[in-house]
């Protein structure tokens, strides 16, 4: 669909109980909606999913002009809006997507009834990762190249990617659709110089922070720094790495789901 001037890949779960807030679900770097389907299954199905492929990336064609965080939550405002979804929305941001989902709840404030925040940090102004790992990131080849993402799951993603790194490799290419290579880049250069560091304490809505303790690319320390920082925070740190959010999704959602529902 389009909203706001931006063509986005949309996917909408309806739930069965319409009294529930919709979950809008914002995805980490280069990866496509259905990277998240494990975690979708996993989630209750009284509850409405909304995700998205964000320009470049997935199903969603290259943007026409580059985009940043504080130019692109309109558009996801704007999506809401073109599906009928004119209240408020609970937000799950997982990695680059907490990014996206911090300067949603500041931004649009109004539309977040409450946050989760999975294994993602403030952005330039973090305790980094190791440069190796950083390096790493820089290109989408983990997301093109099977055996590539099987050779260094366990080095960037840590927890149980370092004795089963091909679980890694199945998540990332079993369903996931390719976009441009051009759309990683473009997503990457969103946050260039963004931190949500200055903002964090204008992050009002009730907010659980979600982080892993063996994480290379965001170490836990981000977590405990922000759960210290946003005002109505609850810090949840399990054993695990970067994408337990679906490689582990049965341990995971129901840590989420309990949250939302209290």
């Amino acid at each position: 669909m389009t909203a706001a001037g931006r063509t986005l890949r949309v996917s909408v779960r309806r739930g069965t109980d319409p009294s529930l807030p919709p979950f809008l679900l914002m995805n980490g770097i280069g990866a496509s909606l259905e990277v998240l389907q494990p975690f979708v299954d996993a989630l209750d199905t009284r509850r409405t999913v909304i995700r998205f492929d964000v320009p470049g990336v997935g199903g969603s064609p290259r943007p026409v002009v580059p985009y940043v965080l504080a130019t692109f939550t309109p558009v996801v405002a704007a999506v809401l809006d073109r599906l009928g979804f004119e209240g408020q929305v609970d937000v799950l941001g997982l990695s680059w997507g907490g990014g996206l989902a911090q300067h949603f709840a500041v931004q649009h404030r109004r539309r977040v009834r409450r946050l989760v925040l999975v294994g993602t940090g403030t952005g330039t102004l973090m305790v980094p990762a190791d440069p190796r790992v950083l390096a790493k990131m820089l290109t989408p080849r983990r997301h093109r190249d099977p055996d590539y993402a099987r050779s260094i799951a366990g080095e960037i993603y840590g927890g149980t990617m370092r004795t089963h790194p091909e679980r890694a490799a199945k998540v990332l290419h079993s369903a996931t659709r390719l976009g441009p290579r051009r759309g990683y880049y473009y997503q990457l250069a969103a946050t260039s110089g963004w931190s949500s560091l200055p903002f964090l304490r204008l992050i009002r809505q009730p907010t659980l922070i979600v982080a892993g303790d063996d994480d290379p690319i965001i170490p836990v320390m981000n977590a405990r720094i922000m759960a210290r920082l946003i005002p109505d925070a609850t810090l949840h740190v399990y054993s695990g790495g970067h994408i337990a959010l679906v490689t582990e999704s049965h341990d995971l959602a129901p840590v989420i789901e309990e949250f939302l529902d209290s």
